[in-house]
Parts: C-alpha cells; structure tokens; sequence
C-alpha cells in the first residue's frame, strides 16, 4: 500500500506552475504566487528539486545584457513541460501583460541554457490551459483556450521532436469536447483525455460550466478517438486542475476542482488502461490537503507532489478582516511511496511510536528528519566513503 512519507513546507510557492523529471531532479518552470506583480515582464524562474536530499534551489536569472535573457521564456502560468532525450520542451501559457504565447522553448539542464528550436508546418494558436504528453519522439497537445479567438479548443496538435515540424491531425471519431485545465497521458501509443472545464456553449465561453468525468482516448496510431464503457470507482465529480501522471503502466490523477459545486479535492484514483477500470487508492499516512494546480512527479517508485492552491481557512467572505485572498498557495512537498523500503518502514514506525531515535542507525535518523522537518532539507555526508 502506498505511503505519504514525507511532508516538507519552505519549497517555493507556485500555482499553475509545470514540472518535469530529468535525471533524477525535478525541474519546476514558472507559475504564479497570489499577490506578486505579474503585469511587468521578467524572466521564466526554474526551481530545481534534488529528490534525493529534498532541497530545493533556484536557478540564477540571466542579466539584462546576458544574450540568454533574449531567449528565455517570459514569467507564465497555464503552460505545459514534457521531457525528451533528458531536455524540457516548454510551450503555450499566457501572463498578465504579454498575453498567451505558442512559441515552443527547450531547457537544456546540462548547459543550463534555453533554446529556441526553429519549427515548421502548422503552428497552434497561442493558449493556455492545454494538456501536452509525448508518445515515442512526438509532443501531443490538446485542447485549451485559444486568447485570439476567444475559444475553447478540441484539436489535437503534434510536434515531431526529431524534425520540429507541427501538424494539425485530422481525427476519426468523435473527439473529445472543448476544454480546459484537463490532462493528457500518453501510454504506450495512446493519449489518455480526462476531465477539464467545457462549457455548455461548446467552444464559446458562456460562463456555463461543464465538467465531464469520462475517460476519452485518442490513438495516435489511427488518429481515432473512442470513449470506453469503464468500470469501478469513477472519480466523481468531473474536476479540472487536477494533476495525473503514470506509475508501472497505469494512471493516476490527483485533487483538482469543480466549480459547480465549489469543492477541491484530495482523492487519488488508478485508472488501469487494459481493463478500463477505475479504484480509489487508499494511502497510509498524512497526505496533501485538497488543492489544485499543484505539480505531480514520478521518481522511480515515489511521486513527488508540490504547490497548488486550496480555500483558504482564515478568509471571511463577509467581514473580509483576516486575510483579502480567498484561496491559499502552497509551498509544500509530499512525497507518496509506492514501495517503500524496509528502512523507510521502520522510520514509519518509530515516528508513530514515538521512540527514542537515537539509537537508530543514521540513515534511519535522516528519514526521520525528512519526515518531521518543516523546511527543505540536505542528506548528510557520509564521512566513511
């Protein structure tokens, strides 16, 4: 049974953020933080975390006259990051001044450098709220708001990473509907579509809300879509924001949001694609709290989980004397084990127990600290070699 073993506060506070896992490290690009200035144009931040030691650090930002600061992307939020060949392709998002943009970005974690690969054929409109994965050496986008013709979209994007080519593919079936803020999981050669905000208006934003809680797949092999009958414990309501990532050929998603009923979410469900099943995953210890927008990451047998927004329990909608916010941005990590080791194990224990530690052996003691331990923190050296 899975584990939330970790819980650390400090990390950075980020909303609507995108993060990916290039050797071992996650790479946290962008996003917003209620209350900072987001109508002057600065500089893309990337936080780096080390998920072996849980420390967080942030990169330097290029200076005005550095010829990095021409390339790297503007602050966003509402983009998208995938991995490829060990580099990070960033696309779309919007600001509050620059608007949405569809200029594709690579980081390059060996040099630390952005580039701005030159790409061909039919370029998407600038949006946000899309859902981007890779299927074998193709970035896949779907969906999103589309800022120049005030639509939601349902279009299917790809971009060949070995050529930069775009092309609009032309889709049998009946696709998925017009949405935002969903996700898409690429596994084996097919795009796995859930959730999302629509709209009663189809493609046109009437401020009437729709969300569906039925998977959609698209196979990039045919470039048809189908709806399968599933089984199980289908997350209910449909939500968006929420966060989805793969573990051993199965999908999970996480929390999220549904503004009918004005609620945010903390359940963790597997959908397993050969069965079409869906089950509600009970995980042992302290988890997030119900949130969205927060950044999902897997790292061998642990997902890493960080950021996001959630109600905010100080605000009074009526008297408006605790706090101005409404909602509440997270700078927290969690860490869920799928596996946890024998050591993990008894770290667990003597948490719960409330044993003397001190006997304990120092790699036990450490995950000890990292599991009561309230900022970032560094693994010690080990001085025996």
């Amino acid at each position: 049974m899975p584990w939330w073993t970790v819980h650390l506060e400090g990390g950075p506070r980020r909303v609507n953020h995108a993060a990916v896992n290039l050797k071992d490290e996650i790479y946290s690009f962008g996003g917003y933080c209620t209350g900072e200035d987001y109508e002057t144009r600065r500089p893309m931040d990337i936080h780096v975390l080390n998920t072996v030691a849980y420390q967080w650090k942030k990169l330097p930002l290029p200076r005005p006259d550095d010829p990095q600061s021409k390339i790297t992307p503007y602050q966003r939020y509402g983009h998208t990051a995938v991995a490829f060949n060990d580099c990070a392709y960033l696309w779309g998002g919007r600001n509050d001044s620059d608007g949405a943009c569809n200029i594709l970005y690579c980081y390059d974690p060996s040099t630390g450098k952005w580039s701005k690969p030159k790409t061909g054929g039919e370029t998407p409109g600038a949006r946000d709220g899309h859902a981007a994965c890779v299927i074998g050496n193709r970035m896949y986008i779907f969906g999103g708001y589309e800022e120049e013709v005030y639509r939601f979209s349902n279009d299917i994007h790809c971009l060949d990473l070995s050529t930069f080519i775009w092309s609009l593919l032309h889709t049998w079936g009946t696709p998925a509907r017009w949405r935002d803020f969903h996700s898409a999981t690429g596994i084996g050669h097919f795009m796995y579509i859930f959730g999302g905000r629509g709209d009663r208006g189809g493609p046109y934003h009437t401020n009437n809300e729709v969300y569906c809680n039925q998977m959609q797949i698209f196979n990039t092999q045919d470039n048809t879509w189908y709806e399968p009958s599933c089984t199980g414990d289908i997350p209910s309501p449909g939500r968006r924001s929420h966060s989805a990532f793969v573990y051993k050929n199965k999908l999970y998603l996480f929390g999220g949001y549904n503004g009918l009923v004005d609620e945010h979410f903390s359940d963790l469900y597997k959908f397993d694609p050969d069965t079409c099943h869906w089950s509600l995953v009970k995980c042992i210890g302290d988890g997030p709290c119900a949130r969205r927008r927060q950044c999902c990451c897997v790292v061998g047998d642990r997902l890493f989980l960080f950021g996001g927004t959630s109600p905010n329990p100080e605000f009074d909608e009526e008297e408006m004397v605790n706090t101005e916010f409404e909602l509440m941005d997270h700078s927290d990590l969690y860490v869920l084990d799928f596996v946890p080791s024998l050591k993990t194990l008894c770290a667990l224990i003597a948490l719960k127990s409330q044993i003397d530690t001190s006997c304990l052996p120092e790699d036990i003691r450490w995950e000890l600290l990292a599991m009561t331990t309230n900022s970032s923190i560094s693994r010690p050296q080990n001085t025996n070699g």
